[in-house]
Parts: structure tokens; sequence; C-alpha cells
């Protein structure tokens, strides 16, 4: 091979099929999909939730996956190892084509690969999309869309400057009993809405973790990347093909902890039945511990939201309107009062939103239609500024106004100083 060395998810929705020729698309640089040819698909980050991600992609008919990229050597190898062994059975061939990397810029020079796949940890997330767009690739990426709200916009800039396709990976949206939930709150079906809670967990801190000896094999100065130099530890990068989520979201230089990771989804659903996909709340004010019990995001059309969820309701989101309530979760829906939602089919009603039954599918139909997807960059970049709006609440324990349009806070410079995060050179100069 010369030089080459050789996220809580859930991917229900893969389509499993039979065996078919193995072909390779004849493009050229940048050249958008043509009708016959497979989406050829390179993976950037292979860790638990990648692996999920990967076994659907694989089984798609559609898809070729060429490459793989992970800064841990055993998963680097473990997962090239998979793709081809699972076209060698597919096929009934010694297939050995897939091909493994450290450094992901090196996956992102292949002419031959049209998407990638990015499931690294969310600071890892903005810079190799930015860079995928600049070579002409298409992106699924994984949920949270980004480490700050600055960090986002480069993203939803590079996607639309470089007319590329980007699938956030809050899959949610492509599951029927939110997509029922939402259409029934976007048609009026509770009223006039009034409250929304959104039940995720809570912000990350500053990583306090001490150090660990590292085995060989890990190049833990491309896992830092951006984010600043400190010694190892095995909760940040376990070692080797584990099963788990690791904890490096619970710390505030990787990740934005469960108002991140839960959050890009259930605030994003919130978005949704609110109509919000290009905006966002006006007013957020944290916890006081006397009248502000708990974190409260206002809207400019009056609505309240909150972070927590509704007692006697569980887990999940729920609307609150003049009429009724809708609370939904995974594979849980319920309305009060019942006749609300009874008959209800989607898409009958005035307001039909996007209709997805498979998010990975969705992502593939839009590479080759060139339109946007179920949960497109700016739909993903809206949902996560949400939570990090949050978690600036929580931090620096003061309210703070909101302008959705101009992503500033209005009136607190001090505050507009906390959007971003220093990154380490040389990756400062991408994002």
């Amino acid at each position: 091979m010369k030089n080459k060395i050789s996220r809580r998810g859930f991917v229900k929705t893969a389509v499993f099929c039979g065996s078919v020729p193995f072909i390779l698309p004849s493009r050229i640089w940048s050249a958008e999909v043509k009708p016959n040819d497979k989406i050829t698909m390179g993976f950037i980050g292979m860790g638990t939730q990648a692996r999920s991600l990967l076994g659907g992609f694989l089984n798609d008919v559609e898809v070729q996956v060429l490459a793989v990229c992970d800064v841990d050597t055993t998963r680097r190898e473990f997962n090239k190892k998979t793709v081809d062994d699972f076209y060698s059975k597919k096929n009934a061939q010694n297939y050995k084509g897939c091909d493994a990397y450290n450094d992901f810029r090196d996956l992102l020079k292949r002419k031959d690969i049209n998407a990638v796949c990015i499931a690294t940890p969310d600071h890892w997330h903005a810079i190799p999309t930015i860079l995928a767009c600049k070579s002409g690739k298409d992106i699924y990426c994984e949920k949270p869309l980004s480490l700050t709200i600055p960090e986002a916009r480069s993203m939803v800039n590079a996607v639309r400057k470089y007319k590329r396709v980007l699938q956030t990976g809050s899959m949610q949206r492509s599951s029927r009993e939110f997509l029922k939930a939402c259409e029934l709150v976007r048609n009026g079906r509770i009223g006039e809405v009034k409250e929304v809670y959104v039940s995720v967990g809570g912000p990350s801190k500053w990583c306090d973790l001490p150090e660990e000896q590292m085995e060989p094999g890990l190049d833990w100065n491309m896992w830092l990347g951006p984010a600043p130099m400190r010694s190892y530890n095995s909760t940040l990068s376990p070692r080797g093909v584990h099963k788990h989520f690791p904890n490096w979201r619970s710390y505030r230089e990787y990740s934005g902890g469960g108002m991140t990771d839960w959050g890009a989804h259930h605030f994003d659903i919130a978005q949704w039945g609110l109509g919000m996909d290009e905006s966002g709340p006006v007013e957020i004010i944290p916890p006081d511990g006397k009248e502000v019990k708990r974190l409260t995001y206002k809207y400019t059309n009056g609505v309240v939201m909150y972070h927590g969820g509704l007692q006697g309701y569980g887990y999940g989101v729920v609307f609150v309107g003049t009429k009724g309530k809708i609370c939904v979760d995974r594979g849980r829906f319920l309305a009060e009062p019942e006749e609300i939602a009874a008959d209800y089919k989607v898409g009958s009603d005035k307001i039909k939103l996007y209709q997805s039954n498979n998010h990975l599918k969705d992502f593939l139909k839009c590479v080759r239609s060139r339109q946007r997807p179920i949960c497109d960059v700016e739909v993903g970049c809206r949902s996560v500024s949400v939570c990090h709006l949050g978690n600036l609440a929580y931090w620096y324990k003061r309210p703070l106004k909101w302008d959705p349009a101009k992503e500033q806070f209005i009136g607190d410079k001090e505050a507009n100083t906390w959007l971003d995060t220093t990154k380490r050179a040389p990756w400062n100069k991408i994002v």
C-alpha cells in the first residue's frame, strides 16, 4: 500500500440486499454521480457509531465503500477488514480494495470517492466537512453538527459555496412517529403552541482526567487535532475496537455533553415542530434557584421551551398547545386528547413536512438528485445552535438575548467572545 496506512446512535433502517455486480463509477473530478453508477464512499472516524453507519451503507446496493480512516491502528485495520470481507463474501471473490488511512486529508485526495461519512468526536466535525466540500465530496456528518455555533455556520457556508449535499445524522426526522408529531403540531391540531419540554442531559465540563500510559498505535496528536494539547486518557479514546460510546462527549474541549449529544435529536424535533429550521430562540435564561427553575428558551412567537421533561410524560419532546398535548419519543407517540391524532394520515393536511423513511437512503437519493436532504446542513446548524446556546447559559450563569439572523448576542460583547474556541495550529487556518 506504499504510504497509505491503510457516535448513541442507531441505524435500524439499513437496506439489506442481495449480490450485484461490482461496478466502479467512471467519473471526472467533482462531477456528479451518473444514474447507473455506484456512489463511492470513504469513512472518517471508525468508532462504535461509525461501524453501525458502515453496516448500513455497505448493505445498500447503491454504495461502494473504498476507504476508511481512523487514528487508532486497530480500529482502522479492523474496519478495512470488515469492508474487504463483506465484498469478498458478497461477490464470491477475494476482495482487497478498501484502503485505510491515518490522516483524513489523504482520503479526501481520492478523486474516485464521491462522498464521505464523518463520525468522529464532535470537535473533529467542522474541519473534515469543510475540506471535504473543497474536495468536491458530499457529506453524511454525525450529530451534533459542530462543537460551536461559528463552526456550524462555516460548515453551512462551505456546503453552499461548493454546492455539496450534507445530511446531518439527526435521524429521528426519518422516523414516522416524529414526522407525525411535528406535522400535527405544525397544522394546529393542538391549537396555538405555548410550551415545549425537551428531556435531554446536561452540559459538558472542562476535562480534568489524569494522564495514563498509552499503548502504541494511536496518533494522539491527531486525535486531539484542533483541541488543546493534553495528556492521554483512555476515557477519551479507548484503544482498539470497543462497543461502547466513549465519554469524550462529557468534556467541553470535545463536545457539549448531553445537551448536544441527545439535544441534537430532541431539540432538533422541537425546532421542526415549531417551524424554526432557519431560525431559533431569542432569549435563553439559565436556572437561578429562585424564580427560574430550569433552563428556559423564548421565541419571538411567544413559545417558551424548557430543558427538562414535563412531569408524568417521561423522556422525549412534549408540545403543549391551547387544545392539547403531543408527546413523542423513539417508538412512542401520545396525543391528548386522543382525537387530536385519531385517523390522522401523514401528508393529508395543509402543511406537509418532508418525508423520509430511511436517513441513509435519503442522503444517497439527494447525492443523485442534488436536492437538500431532510436534515440539511442548515437544519443541523440551527438545531445544534439551540444546544450550544443552552450550554453557554449554563456555563456562564446569566441570561442571554440572541439574534438568530446575525447569530450574535444582543448588547453583550463579552458573551459574543464565548461563541467559538481557540484552535491549535495548523487547524486554526481552516475554520
